[in-house]
């Protein structure tokens, strides 16, 4: 059975965010040679994949998501012969590697748009958007950047604003012109020529932006805070012809063996689901981000995992993602007992889960001083930079409890400084304790690679009488089926899953030492414990 099923189904993808995984030259930054230095330690969690944040020629002003070069290394991270090494080095190890691709904007720096800029008769005028200013001498239309401010920046040289939803330093390409797309798929066939597994492709969702450049209409459900939120996004996200776009993209990656394209897309399931495609021609994976922004509330997370498993398509295969470059840590949106919950949960949903690097060991934001603020989300709307900024989980790995946590050299200064909490929660302190979140990671990651029922069963949720707990049932044909049991509460709590099975073996929990045979009719749930039980 798991042979009709690709690696990007059963496996775990491990986010890597480069500028903070390991310093090899002592700069203070994250870097290629220093991540081939800890692929041992990434194949011993027992992930399949890693995917990694840009690593292009970037001017940093976004930390590489403003690309000046999409087919080289940017020199802060290493060589191209440096990549080729991490590939040949990660496939010999069994890892696959997924490379960013964002394909919506470029840098400023970019040779596209320095041309684009030069005047109004380049050939590469239309590459990006263009507009005349209004009529008061202000930006074209009333759309906003993300990035805080309107998403226009007028240009002297031309006389005109461009478009960049963003930073300014990141214009956004014009995907209405037939050069742009042919292009980009260039550029994916330079890395797939190479021998990388996939892209995550960034914002995929607003490559395609309104013909007729109208203003958005007002939020009437805006909260007042995010800037960016009062406005309804329907002429710059999620239009119909993206889809064509994407198709072609997904053209490229069946050209070769055994890729993956995985959307960056924030929509709600009607609208996420569309990026299947039709034929299941567009994203293998439209990332699925629920679990990052809801509520951590077991009836809550409960109905959202129903909601998509009823929206999903027939082929639709499922995935879930709890941390990631963007958001607060795990660990500190839900704590560290719940963060042993939501990694039973991450690893025992049906679908491929995405882990953020760090996670597995529970680290937390750090806190960033005002001098040490590097995000441009929380520069540029300093008055938000406590709610936006995303430097607090973008903090170095905790290798070691000695000074910088083996990040890099104890007299170098890191490039964000490291979470209070390094010296006790580290790798190291965590390799040899055996009831450690880090150990329950490995053990979970085990058990999905070896269980059937884990990696491609069937879910179905099952009815408790209490409210804190969510539980579920992975099955698949001529294996063993697991009952998950979570409680997201502090209470205790003793259930009659007795309909499930009679008894059931503990194959995991999350305090790493519940062992043995239960009994289904008097299941005694400890407060903030989850249970993998082996059923039948």
């Amino acid at each position: 059975m798991a042979e009709q099923y690709n690696w990007w189904q059963t496996g775990i993808i491990y986010q890597i965010y480069p500028r903070s995984f390991q310093d090899s030259n002592d700069d203070g930054i994250g870097d290629l040679p220093g991540l081939i230095q800890r692929l041992d330690y990434v194949q011993s969690l027992g992930v399949d994949a890693i995917w990694l944040s840009p690593i292009y020629p970037s001017p940093m002003a976004d930390f590489g998501y403003d690309i000046s070069d999409y087919c080289n290394i940017h020199p802060m991270f290493g060589t191209l012969d440096d990549f080729d090494r991490l590939l040949a080095e990660a496939h010999r190890r069994g890892l696959k590697i997924i490379l960013d691709l964002v394909p919506n904007h470029t840098s400023n720096q970019h040779p596209w748009f320095i041309e684009s800029r030069r005047s109004r008769q380049s050939y590469r005028r239309d590459w990006y958007i263009w507009r005349d200013p209004a009529p008061d001498g202000g930006p074209p239309n009333n759309w906003l950047s993300i990035f805080g401010g309107p998403a226009w920046t007028f240009d002297e040289t031309t006389g005109q604003y461009y478009l960049h939803q963003f930073a300014k330093e990141q214009p956004e390409l014009n995907y209405r012109h037939p050069g742009v797309l042919a292009a980009m798929l260039h550029n994916m066939r330079f890395w797939l020529n190479r021998g990388v597994d996939g892209f995550r492709v960034d914002v995929i969702w607003l490559l395609i932006k309104d013909e007729l450049f109208r203003d958005e209409p007002r939020n009437p459900a805006w909260d007042g805070v995010t800037p960016h939120n009062s406005l309804l996004h329907i002429h710059t996200q999620n239009l119909p012809e993206t889809h064509l776009m994407i198709r072609q993209m997904r053209a490229i990656l069946d050209e070769y063996d055994n890729r993956v394209m995985i959307g960056e897309i924030s929509l709600p399931n009607e609208q996420l689901v569309e990026y299947y495609g039709p034929k299941y021609d567009e994203c293998h994976l439209p990332f699925n981000f629920q679990l990052i922004t809801l509520p951590w509330q077991a009836t809550v997370v409960r109905h959202a995992v129903n909601a998509y498993e009823a929206a999903l398509p027939a082929q639709g295969w499922p995935n879930w993602v709890l941390g990631n470059h963007d958001q607060h840590r795990l660990a500190s949106r839900v704590g560290q007992a719940q963060a042993r919950v939501a990694t039973l949960l991450l690893l025992t949903l049906r679908g491929t889960p995405t882990c953020y690097y760090g996670d597995e060991i529970g680290m937390t934001d750090g806190e960033i001083p005002l001098e040490f603020v590097r995000d441009p989300m929380a520069v540029n709307q300093p008055e938000l930079a406590h709610m936006l900024g995303r430097d607090p989980e973008r903090t170095p790995m905790q290798w070691t409890a000695e000074p910088n946590a083996g990040f890099t050299n104890p007299n170098v200064q890191p490039w964000l400084p490291l979470a209070k909490d390094y010296k006790c929660n580290n790798v190291a302190a965590q390799e040899n304790n055996p009831t450690s979140i880090l150990n329950l990671f490995r053990l979970l990651a085990a058990l999905r690679s070896a269980e059937l029922s884990l990696s491609v069963g069937d879910y179905a949720a099952v009815e408790t009488d209490a409210a804190d707990v969510f539980a579920y049932t992975r099955r698949a044909p001529n294996a063993h089926p697991f009952l998950v049991v979570l409680n997201f509460g502090p209470e205790s709590h003793l259930l009659n899953l007795s309909h499930i099975a009679p008894h059931a073996k503990i194959a995991a929990a999350t305090d790493m030492e519940a062992r043995g045979v239960v009994d289904l009719a008097t299941l005694a749930l400890e407060p903030n414990q989850g249970l993998l039980l082996q059923i039948g």
